[in-house]
């Protein structure tokens, strides 16, 4: 017993786990009671239990088991989280409870599964369920099923799934248990009572005794419709109110309620899909041809009893259903057909929706079959036609339907109009649009009056059903000229009509005629209501008073703005007296005397013809007077215009009589029922006089007046045919421009595009220029209408037309056409719902489109080329495909009737050849073009298959598809490829590619309509496994894709759907949700149409005043709203509508408030990458304008949307200036609390701003710069760093506001400058503020010169980019300045860099104008009187700042830059308040002034300074003058002059004349040297390159070889080609204008000039390849970095590939792009890397590496690796980004090389340098891992292979050798280069010498250990140094040839300049490199010395290039160290010896 006494004092749930069964009986006992006291359903005691429930249900005690049971109940029924347990829990009571004989066990056990449905798990218990159904015990299996039929019952079919159940249905009922058996019949019964007949299909193979049992019962079971008896949790309160209502003993709602759930469910659906494909007879294809029609008979039965079967698996039919047309059309035997037909048939039921794709091609065969008298075979084919109806939509088969309407043969026009007539039945008012209507009605019109009774009775009974379906106010207009009978007739039978929707009272609200009907019901109202505005009534009259009658208070809110019926009634009624007119008989003038005398007083008859003037003009005063008072039923207008008419007519001489007569003829067609007649009677007269300067207004005023009366359509036709038919072009021009008008006023409907477009071409080929003029205006206003689509009429046309043609256009492009102000739209309601107003915008936009000529291309798509199309040679394929193209393009629109071409085109989709598909894409996009909106029809076999084709694995192929289906989309609207489920099979296929391409496009296309099919729903279960899919950039797609979804399924039918998921998926899947849906954006507003429209009266005068503010656009409809409900009568609020036709949410105010309560940021997870990426990729505008234009402004709106709460952005993009102060001041509420969100939204809010500084408004300009202030100390303490993208697309504009006229603004905005260089480098600042200084503003130009100081002043020389010299230049420009501040400004610049910098600054400013001097001498000399304490600061600093500017561009800036920052703000504060400052600043100012007063007392002193200063430093290198410098006499005029001048002396440049030539030369040369005159040569560079070089292969073709010229002459010309070059290439932004090709062909005349080997022969021939290779430096420094190195890559390409080319050329190109590679680590951010990487990639496909291997020389490959080495370097990972111009990236060598690359890098850890050769120490690291002695050595040469350790390294190495004699470093060397291993060889011989005391190197060289890093080989270098093939040693006295030209440049004198070498001696040694020279490190040490330890840290690339191209301009190195360096050379040649 102590047992016992121990588990009692165990907890609850302990004793619920014990092994006793007596403890778990009392754990579950006390669980029991825990449980029914717990009141809180969330209590966390819950969760303690959480684990047990399944015990409990599953004890194997039966009795404890009961407890519980009793216990899981309660908690089920009670705990929050019960529904976790769901799945366990029921399959525990399932296998333990329902097998248990207890009856209490069993019924506790349904008790709790109940209990889990009701709190939602409905679906997780089903399937537990189901599971059960297969367990071998028949008790398990009937408690499972008697479940099943108890949750039916209780919850309804709505909770419980019946498709799955049905599906087992069958297997239960041949069960051998007979309880089983007995069990299902319950579950039968009570399945029928739900869904009655849907269950026979699925029950008819079961046993027939059961059956008919079945049967049996079903009979009994009552009628009325079954209600669920129990509830979800969630519908509870549903429940509630369902009890309520039946006591108050209405239960109306209830049965509405319920009344849908009895057709819910389709028998189809609980069909199990037959796949038949595969069951047709193997040779059924060639049965069907057979010749004996039993064969063909045997075929079709087999295909009759597969189509039996009631649902058919999708596939591809298209086969079949083209072998059952061709029986239907072409078999003899009629029995066939109609078997034919039953196939068909069949297929249609069986395949529902997915037959609409053939539905097309077999209907006009079938309608034309109808000529079979034979009854049968006419059921069959009536049959056969009404199901394939069905499967697609009246819209899709109309054309082919009306085409076979025209038939002759009485029964097919007969069976026609009957099958129109049961079509007609299944649709509604929405499916059948006006647009349908207008066709069908129009032919059946044409049947109605046929010969053949059963024809009209036919066509009788159509109309009648349309009548029905939409309602008699949208069909009377196409009835107008139906006589009363007939009228009669259609109504007759339209009230016979039963229709398969049901119509409640859809009649009788019509037939109350004369009675305002308010309530109409939705469908007819809808379709009435849309219609009104096309009612043809031809006269206006009656129609203007129609919106005074309508005065129905507001429309309600849902339902259309119902007319009030007697206003439109009654236009109903005029109209039937009106049509009677309108076909008025023709009157004879004796009749028209007698009624115009009736109404006009006799005097005014009798003066009509009177010859005095005076008397006609009082005629017509009182013709006028009596016109103004007639009645408009009484006025004869034929009569009166005939009287108009009469003699003199139109001929009226005098002025004033001629314009009352024009006016009076206005005012009969307004006033009077004026029909065709009349109109056709004046308007000869009027056409006449619409050219007449004095009459023309008022012909225009009467044409107008007769178009409103007669419809501008018949009249434009009449007046435009007059016009053309007579000479006069005045005439001509003013009818175009009337038609111009009108064509505004009216709008388009209606129009003949055709008749226009021939008028308009004869206009075009007018002689007259005002007849062309007002043609091309004509073709303006369109364009408005038709779209892009009008030019393809003119393309013909001649270029200069066309060009005028276009102008126009582009003119109107972007502006929609006007509201129509006249005719019959303006009396349209205004109110229309949204729901219907779906399609209009689509209909309005057909018409237009289907104005144009169509040209029928059936007949040319024959069998033979759709033959050729399938062909098995893909040659013979593309002839047919571009055939067709030709076909397309040559027929410009066609008709949607294109025979087999559809299925002949999808064949080709899946062709193998990649450009066959891409060219049947491109057909297809024709085709979309060609056919218009009636594309439409062919989506289903079409438009799908493109879909699939974006499942390509190639990239260029998808781009194709989607561009393709984007262009179909455009034609079709969205609807018809969302209908049907062939989308969510595409979505279904578990393609990567397709799956991100297709779930993209619908990202893009779901936010733009207004509503979708619900089919969309078929997509979520694939949109959710895609959430999941492997592929990363699925998941992207998708979730972008998700909140898209949302917007049109809502968030709750997309939660459900995730029901079916895994438990695991399902959770993440709705944690996406629910981000989703704080994403989700508002559905697009209704069409901008209805806002355009005028309310006219059509709307209460309290709704107009509200309605004005929504006009300005649709982003503020929440405050249109907001004031609506203000505006109106608080009655009227809840039902008015906003003027958009939208109805207006009354949530939306409630909520606003709460909804500004969420974070106004949201971070997306890669967001501001993706769109840098798009940027980057140019998927969207990239961020440059001069002012921003509308695209920008909605691009990023649209970025925007997904980040940025909906109410700020809608505050942001306002149009009034407040709502941008107001986002501005919730922007810095929120700064603080969203760090995260503002830095991830960092890029949209630095552009909003942009735009702000754009506005005028200085208000919202003050909040902009406060916010950024404090956005910028954000950043800079979150240690953020602004990426590149962000600052290029800020920068540039916030510099324009330093500026801004208010100094308060240009005081902030420096602030913020100062602030930004926290978060972004000075160094790269600096080139956007220079920029800054070119402004026109002169504010600008001198705040930012003064920004440049400061930088300088706290950052030091290293910020001035691209080099200090060239900024220097730039601003020193500024000392000459018109304005006075800017002076000061630059002056004051360069002083603080001279107080910097000292001397040099003269070196880096170049040649200044004298005064320029002056001013800048004069400034520096008060400067030196007080000393700045800036430059020591500047000393200490250096170093950080130097790491910062290397620093990677990614990493954070802490600590050093804080330091700068703060030393910039003195700086600024000092700059922006000189009293505060040292007083230097406004002594200066003062100073300049007297300067500038008194310029000569300057200019004396000048020239003894400029001397002075410049001897020393300035000694280049001597390039030959230029003879005659002979200034051209017009060189002045030459700069007045434009650019023909300039064009002229260029021309001259290649002249075969050398004088003329160096002439030319000299003039260019003047314009070179001086700067203010430079930049006329902008523009011209390119042509004044190809000159050039043109000139230089003249001199080595022709000139080198003519023995008579002169070789000074030559080299005179060398000289001036040279130095004219030099001056250009000196000028960096002329330079950079050069263009690759251009730099190519100059490089390869300068290279060829250099090999010559004639120039070395001449006397002066060394100094001229001197000056080239100057040059050739030049050209590569300053030229476009992107352009050079490209052309070099080519020019390196083309001499390999060149045969004739010498090596020695090779060699030299490589040589330069060495000297490129050195120069990349200063100029990779300003290459364009994409381009060079496409360079790379065509080089190695031209030389992949085996060829590249074959070379004799190894260096070709050797660059490029080194290339691409140096740019993996420098660009890390991110390289791979930029290899977006490569078509086939994954085929490329270069990429893999890249990925190769990357790897390496990586894996280096040890040493991150890319200082190792390939073959060098890398290789060594990987094998030195053998012993720990190999790992020593490994550790040495990796440290002398590294740039920092290198002379430790080789310390050690030395050491090691003396230590271990024997020690083999052989291995070590063996792999490495040559130049490797002799630079080691001779460090450790310096290392011998010095420790033996040969000799100290003298500290005084400057050689430190980093100088001698520069000869550390790198990729770079391996190539670099001169030597000889076999490795010897070179001799010394080249060092010296060297040491010399050294000397010479850096202004040493050398004694005799003669002995230099030749350089091409030099050149010609192949450069294999057995040794470093010394005096790389010389010209390393020398370039750092110059580039004052900014610039290249790297290794020089190659000596003899190097100083052969003169790369050391000038130093500031003193003689001095050249003795010191002159010392080192010599010990190192000794130690040679």
């Amino acid at each position: 017993m102590g047992d016992d006494s121990e588990w009692l004092k165990l907890p609850v749930d302990q004793k619920c786990e014990h092994k006793l069964w007596k403890a778990r009986l009392s754990g579950y006992e006390e669980a029991l009671k825990i449980f029914q006291k717990i009141k809180d359903e969330k209590s966390p005691e819950w969760s303690k239990f959480l684990g047990l429930i399944k015990k409990f249900v599953t004890d194997s005690n039966a009795v404890v088991q009961l407890k519980g049971l009793e216990a899981a109940l309660v908690y089920v029924e009670n705990a929050h989280v019960a529904g976790k347990t769901t799945g366990e829990v029921v399959s525990g009571v399932v296998s333990k409870v329902f097998n248990q004989p207890k009856a209490k066990a069993k019924e506790l056990g349904i008790e709790i599964c109940l209990m889990y449905i009701e709190i939602e798990k409905g679906e997780a218990v089903q399937e537990e369920l189901l599971k059960g159904l297969d367990n071998k015990n028949p008790k398990i299996i009937v408690a499972c099923i008697e479940t099943l039929r108890k949750a039916l019952s209780e919850f309804g079919s709505k909770i419980i799934l019946l498709k799955p159940i049905i599906k087992v249905l069958p297997k239960l009922f041949e069960s051998r248990e007979k309880a089983v058996r007995d069990e299902a019949k319950l579950i039968a019964v009570e399945i029928y009572r739900w869904i009655r007949d849907a269950l026979r299909p699925p029950l008819q193979n079961i046993n027939s005794v059961q059956l008919k049992e079945l049967e049996e019962e079903w009979v009994k079971l009552p009628t009325g419709a079954p209600k669920p008896s129990r509830f979800l949790r969630s519908q509870q309160e549903l429940e509630a109110k369902l009890e309520q209502q039946q006591s108050a003993g209405g239960d109306a709602e209830g049965g509405g309620d319920d009344g849908d759930e009895v057709p819910q469910i389709d028998a189809y659906e609980l069909l199990e899909a037959v796949e038949i494909l595969s069951k047709l007879p193997k040779d059924f294809y060639d049965k069907i041809e057979a010749k004996k029609w039993q064969e063909r008979k045997e075929a079709l039965e087999a295909v009759e009893v597969l189509v039996k079967n009631p649902k058919l698996e999708a596939g591809d039919y298209a086969d079949l259903v083209k072998a059952l047309k061709k029986v239907v059309g072409k078999d003899t035997n009629v029995m066939l057909v109609a078997l034919a037909a039953k196939c068909l048939t069949g297929l249609a039921v069986g395949l529902r929706k997915k037959f609409g794709q053939y539905a097309g091609h077999v209907v006009p065969t079938i309608l034309e079959k109808f000529k079979e008298k034979k009854p049968q075979v006419v059921q069959a084919l009536q049959e056969a036609i009404d199901a394939i109806f069905l499967t697609t939509t009246l819209q899709n088969i109309s054309e082919d339907v009306l085409a076979v309407m025209d038939n002759k043969n009485p029964t097919i026009k007969q069976q026609t109009s009957l099958f129109i007539a049961r079509s007609f039945r299944h649709c509604t008012a929405s499916t059948l649009p006006k647009s349908l209507l207008k066709p069908f009605c129009a032919a059946l019109l044409k049947h109605i009056n046929d010969s053949a009774p059963e024809v009209r009775d036919a066509a009788f009974e159509a109309l009648g059903t349309a009548l029905k379906v939409v309602g008699e106010k949208a069909v009377n207009p196409f009835l107008a000229d139906v006589d009363k009978l007939k009228l009669d007739k259609i109504k007759e039978c339209s009230e016979k009509v039963e229709l398969v929707h049901g119509k409640k009272a859809g009649l009788a609200t019509d037939k109350k005629e004369f009675k305002p009907v308010p309530g109409r019901t939705a469908a007819s109202g809808a379709a009435g209501d849309k219609d009104t505005k096309d009612i043809s009534a031809p006269k206006p009259g009656p129609l203007k008073k129609a919106p005074a009658n309508k005065a129905g208070g507001p429309p309600k809110k849902g339902k259309p703005a119902a007319a009030g019926g007697s206003g439109s009634t009654g236009t109903k009624n005029k109209k039937g007296l009106e049509t009677k007119e309108i076909v008025e008989p023709e009157l004879s003038v004796k009749v028209c005397e007698e009624k115009a005398s009736a109404v006009l007083p006799s005097t005014c008859i009798q003066l009509l013809d009177s010859s005095n003037w005076k008397e006609r003009l009082a005629c017509m005063e009182e013709f006028q007077k009596a016109i103004e008072l007639m009645d408009r039923t009484e006025m004869p207008c034929q009569a009166l215009v005939r009287m108009l008419a009469k003699k003199p007519g139109w001929k009226e001489t005098n002025f004033q009589v001629m314009q009352m007569k024009l006016h009076i003829v206005a005012l009969i067609a307004q006033k009077g029922n004026f029909s065709k007649t009349s109109a056709q009677i004046v308007l000869d007269g009027l056409v006449d006089k619409i050219g007449d300067v004095k009459c023309g207004n008022n012909a225009k005023e009467a044409m107008t007046a007769i178009a409103e009366a007669c419809m501008l359509p018949w009249t434009a036709e009449q007046v435009m045919s007059m016009a053309f038919s007579q000479k006069n072009p005045k005439n001509q021009s003013e009818t175009l421009n009337w038609l111009s008008n009108a064509i505004k006023e009216f709008g388009f409907s209606g129009l003949n595009v055709k008749a226009f477009i021939s008028n308009v071409k004869t206009a075009l080929a007018a002689t007259n220029p005002a007849v062309r003029t007002s043609a091309i205006t004509l073709l303006g206003v369109m364009y408005l209408y038709v779209g892009p689509s009008l030019r393809m009429f003119f393309e013909d046309e001649k270029p200069a037309l066309l060009s005028q043609i276009d102008a126009e256009f582009e003119k109107m492009q972007g502006q929609s056409p006007p509201a129509p102000t006249r005719g019959i739209s303006k009396h349209s309601t205004s109110g229309t719902d949204e729901g219907e107003d779906v399609d209009e915008p689509e209909d309005g936009g057909n018409d237009v489109v289907d104005l144009l000529p169509r040209t029928e291309i059936s007949d040319k798509i024959t069998s033979e080329l759709v033959s050729k199309i399938g062909d098995k040679n893909w040659k013979i394929r593309k002839e047919g495909l571009d055939e067709v193209a030709g076909i397309i393009n040559e027929a410009k629109f066609i008709q949607p009737n294109i025979g087999e071409l559809p299925t002949a085109l999808k064949g080709r989709l899946n062709d193998s050849n990649k450009i066959l598909v891409q060219q049947t894409l491109n057909i297809l996009q024709q085709l979309a073009v060609a056919m218009g909106p009636n594309i439409k029809q062919h989506v289903k076999n079409l438009g799908i298959p493109i879909i699939t084709v974006l499942g390509d694995s190639k990239n260029n192929v998808r781009a194709a598809a989607l561009a393709t289906v984007n262009a179909w989309a455009e034609q079709t609207g969205m609807k018809e490829w969302i209908e049907g489920e062939d989308l969510s099979e595409e979505l279904k296929k578990e393609n990567p590619f397709l799956r991100q391409e297709l779930l993209g496009w619908l990202a893009e296309k779901l936010p733009t309509l207004r509503s979708t099919p619900t089919d969309l729903i078929l997509c979520v279960p694939h949109l959710y496994s895609c959430l999941e899919d492997r592929n990363g950039d699925v998941r992207k797609k998708a979730q972008d894709a998700l909140p898209f979804f949302m917007m049109h399924l809502g968030f709750e039918k997309m939660a459900k759907a995730t029901g079916k998921l895994k438990p695991t998926s399902k959770d993440q899947v709705l944690a996406m949700l629910e981000k989703a849906k704080a994403n989700m954006p508002a559905k697009p507003a209704a069409p901008a149409k209805a806002t355009s429209k005028p309310m006219g009266g059509a709307a209460p005068a309290k709704f107009q005043a509200a309605s004005a503010p929504v006009e300005d656009s649709v982003s503020n409809t929440v405050e249109a709203k907001a004031d609506l409900k203000k505006a109106k009568a608080p009655g009227a609020s809840s039902k008015a509508k906003s003027a958009q036709g939208k109805k207006v949410p009354s949530k939306t105010n409630l909520k606003e408030d709460e909804d500004k309560s969420g974070p106004i940021f949201i971070v997306v997870p890669n967001g501001k990458e993706q769109r840098m990426k798009d940027e980057k990729g140019l998927k969207v505008l990239k961020w440059n304008f001069t002012t921003p234009r509308d695209e920008y402004i909605e691009q990023l709106k649209t970025q925007m949307s997904s980040c940025v709460a909906k109410w700020l952005q809608d505050e942001m993009f306002h149009s009034d200036f407040q709502h941008h102060n107001k986002a501005l001041a919730v922007m810095v509420d929120h700064l603080e609390s969203e760090k995260e969100g503002v830095i991830g939204c960092l890029d949209l809010i630095l552009k909003w701003l942009t735009l702000r500084f754009f506005d005028t408004n200085t208000s919202v300009l003050m909040k902009a710069l406060e916010y950024l202030k404090l956005l910028f100390t954000l950043l800079s303490e979150e240690e953020y760093h602004l990426t590149e993208n962000e600052a290029s697309s800020f920068i540039p504009y916030l510099i324009l506001k330093v500026g801004e006229p208010k100094d308060v603004i240009r005081k902030d905005v420096r602030a913020i400058l100062n602030r930004m260089c926290l978060v972004y480098p000075a160094s790269k600042m600096f080139p956007f503020i220079m920029e800054g200084t070119k402004s026109k503003n002169s504010k600008q130009r001198a705040e930012c010169l003064e920004e440049l100081g400061c930088l300088v002043e706290s950052y030091g020389m290293n910020v001035c980019q691209p080099t200090p010299g060239k900024a220097l230049k730039e601003i020193a420009i500024h000392i000459g300045d018109r304005d006075n501040a800017v002076r000061n400004a630059a002056l004051n610049t360069i002083v603080t860099v001279y107080n910097v910098h000292g001397d040099q600054v003269f070196k880096l400013i170049g040649n200044l104008s004298e005064k320029d001097m002056s001013m800048l001498e004069e400034r520096i000399k008060r400067s030196a009187k007080r000393p700045s304490a800036v430059p020591m600061k500047q000393v200490e600093e250096k170093p950080q700042r130097t790491q910062n500017i290397n620093s990677n561009a990614n990493m954070l800036r802490k600590g050093p830059a804080e330091d700068m920052s703060s030393k910039l703000n003195q700086a600024r504060s000092m700059s922006g308040h000189p009293e505060a400052a040292q007083m230097v600043r406004r002594e200066f100012q003062l100073d300049l002034d007297e300067i500038e007063n008194d310029n000569g007392t300057v200019r004396c002193e000048m020239p003894e300074l400029v001397q002075h200063k410049l001897d020393d430093i300035f000694e280049p290198v001597l390039i030959p003058e230029p003879k005659i410098r002979a200034v051209s006499p017009h060189f002045d005029d030459m700069h007045s002059n434009t650019a023909s001048t300039i064009n002229f002396i260029i021309s001259q440049v290649a002249s075969g004349d050398i004088n003329t030539s160096i002439q030319a030369l000299t003039q260019i040369d003047e314009v070179l040297r001086q700067e203010d005159k430079a930049e006329a040569m902008s523009g011209h560079i390119d042509q004044f390159l190809i000159a050039t070089f043109m000139q230089l292969r003249l001199i080595y073709n022709t000139h080198m070889a003519d023995e008579k010229l002169e070789k000074d002459e030559i080299i005179k010309l060398y000289s001036c080609i040279i130095g004219n070059m030099i001056s250009l290439f000196q000028i960096e932004s002329l330079a950079r204008e050069a263009s690759t090709g251009v730099l190519k062909d100059l490089m390869h005349g300068l290279i060829t000039l250099m090999l010559d080997s004639r120039i070395e022969d001449l006397e002066e021939g060394q100094q001229v390849i001197r000056s080239v290779n100057l040059l050739v430096v030049k050209v590569l420094e300053k030229s476009d970095q992107t352009n050079i190195l490209s052309a070099l890559l080519v020019l390196l390409q083309d001499s390999l590939l060149a045969t004739a080319s010498s090596p020695k050329f090779s060699e030299l190109v490589m040589k330069c792009l060495w000297r490129m590679v050195r120069l990349l680590p200063d100029t990779i951010n300003s290459i364009n890397l994409d381009r060079i990487l496409l360079d790379i990639h065509i080089f190695m496909k031209v030389f992949p590496k085996e060829k590249l291997k074959q070379c004799k020389s190894e260096f070709p490959i050797r660059t490029l690796k080194t290339l691409l080495h140096t740019l993996c370097k420098l660009k890390g990972p991110k390289i791979l980004d930029h290899l977006t111009m490569i078509d086939n990236k994954n085929e490329s060598e270069l990429e893999a090389h890249l990925c190769r690359m990357m790897k390496h890098s990586m894996d280096q850890t040890g040493s991150k340098s890319d200082k190792e050769t390939e073959k060098g120490a890398s290789r060594i690291d990987e094998k030195a891992s053998k012993a720990k002695v190999n790992d020593f050595l490994a550790e040495i040469f990796k440290k002398i292979g590294s740039k920092e350790n290198t002379k430790e390294g080789l310390a050690e190495l030395y050491e090691y050798k003396k230590k271990y004699s024997d020690a083999d470093i052989e291995p070590f060397l063996k792999n490495s280069s040559q130049f490797f291993q002799s630079y080691v060889e001779r460090g450790l011989r310096v290392i011998e010498m010095e420790r033996e005391g040969k000799g100290r190197i003298p500290t005084s060289t400057g050689i430190s250990p980093q100088m001698e890093v520069t000869c550390v080989p790198t990729p770079t270098s391996t190539v670099s140094s001169i030597g000889n093939t076999n490795g010897e040693e070179v001799g010394p006295s080249v060092y010296l040839e060297r040491l010399k030209i050294l000397r010479q440049r850096c202004g040493l004198d050398n004694t005799k300049q003669d002995d230099r070498p030749p350089l091409t001696s030099l050149l010609s040694k192949p450069a294999v490199p057995p040794v470093a020279s010394s005096t790389d490190m010389l010209h390393s040490k020398l370039s750092q010395l110059r580039e004052s330890r900014e610039q290249h840290q790297h290794s020089d690339l190659d000596s003899h290039q190097t100083h052969s191209a003169g790369t050391l301009t000038s130093s500031s190195s003193s003689s001095t160290n050249i003795d010191d360096l002159k010392k080192r050379l010599e010990r190192i040649k000794s130690s040679r010896k």
